[in-house]
């Protein structure tokens, strides 16, 4: 790759990486990524600051914010995301819309471009993963997916590669979702048992359980009332939008509530419901000091799952590090540069010259 062009891999691209990698061997490897990126994380090699953006309340409510992360000396990584409730029923397209950027910190050169409407989906079924990892019971069998829509493939893909899962309850007020839901997941090759149930069953039955909805701000909890396993672990990945909410105020409180990002998560997340005293540690925390934090597994925990930076980092290296293995992506001159640095104008010289013939 000649060092001065951009790699783009557009979604046909990841596509092509995807089948030609092997779907069970991207995710295995993107949760061992995952896994030695917290391991090793430290706020002064790395710098990750609470996302900003922009949020509206117009017929199309929604939100683009922008999720960086600086890597010292090595490159900044920048998510622009778009999310929009509306979308799939409105415009037939994805909830959320994403593209990562990689630059050089060196020179503000833009290395690479990436899709990351499938590597948001990706990052965050593998980051459920590796939470529940840490946090769920080992012998965990029974997983709960409430909310049936896109995150609901990646959450069970990845946290079945880790997790002998024997039986699935489905919940999703979308009738179509529920329907649809095991020919969606047919490609991952699960001999698992799929019911459709109710939200009280499924927090009576299940081990580990996914909640990942588009509730509307206001609207939440999902549920008031509940009885659960006392070592239940829940990845709560829905609430990522100030006064949005999934789990009611008592059951967090009940809880190890361990968030992937605090700061963001107080403002985001689940934590925005609690104090600080009421917080637990951030997943890299718990990671890095498993000892102390192991008794959790027969615990009620609950995986605040905003979506962090690092995470997106973590997942664009991975394919563009495939993009170079499979020879797949386009180089692009996508930045105005000439051997003449001082001259914006450089290339209109050679035709100023031709058409006055001197």
């Amino acid at each position: 790759m000649d060092k001065n062009t951009t790699l783009l891999l557009s979604a046909s691209d990841v596509n092509s990486l995807m089948r030609k990698y092997g779907i069970d061997r991207l995710i295995d490897d993107l949760i061992f990524r995952l896994i030695k990126e917290f391991e090793n994380f430290n706020t002064t090699d790395t710098v990750i600051p609470v996302r900003s953006g922009f949020s509206y309340n117009a017929e199309n409510v929604g939100l683009i914010e922008w999720m960086p992360v600086y890597k010292t000396n090595e490159e900044v990584v920048i998510k622009v995301v778009g999310y929009h409730p509306k979308n799939p029923a409105k415009f037939n397209l994805p909830t959320i819309l994403s593209t990562i950027s990689s630059y050089d910190t060196k020179t503000g050169h833009l290395k690479g471009l990436v899709d990351g409407v499938l590597l948001t989906a990706l990052r965050t079924g593998a980051a459920s993963a590796v939470a529940t990892k840490y946090l769920a019971h080992p012998e965990s069998s029974i997983l709960g997916l409430i909310g049936c829509g896109a995150q609901s493939v990646t959450q069970l893909h990845a946290i079945s590669r880790l997790f002998s899962i024997k039986k699935i309850l489905i919940y999703d007020i979308d009738v179509e979702a529920v329907k649809s839901f095991e020919d969606r997941s047919s490609l991952l090759d699960l001999e698992i048992e799929v019911i459709q149930s109710e939200i009280g069953d499924i927090l009576k039955e299940s081990d580990i359980i996914c909640t990942a909805t588009s509730l509307d701000i206001g609207e939440g909890p999902l549920f008031e009332d509940y009885i659960t396993k006392s070592n239940l672990h829940i990845n709560a990945v829905g609430s990522d939008f100030p006064g949005k909410i999934e789990l009611p105020i008592n059951l967090l409180k009940e809880s190890f509530v361990c968030p992937d990002f605090n700061q963001q998560a107080k403002k985001e997340g689940e934590c925005q419901q609690l104090s600080d005293d009421e917080i637990g540690a951030d997943l890299f925390t718990v990671i890095q000091n498993y000892e102390s934090y192991n008794h959790l597994k027969d615990k009620l925990t609950v995986f605040d799952s905003t979506g962090w930076a690092l995470e997106d980092q973590v997942v664009m290296d991975l394919f563009l590090d495939l993009a170079k293995e499979f020879k797949i992506g386009t180089e692009v001159s996508l930045e105005n540069i000439n051997g003449d640095v001082k001259n914006p104008y450089h290339f209109l010289y050679n035709s100023v010259k031709v058409q006055t013939g001197y």
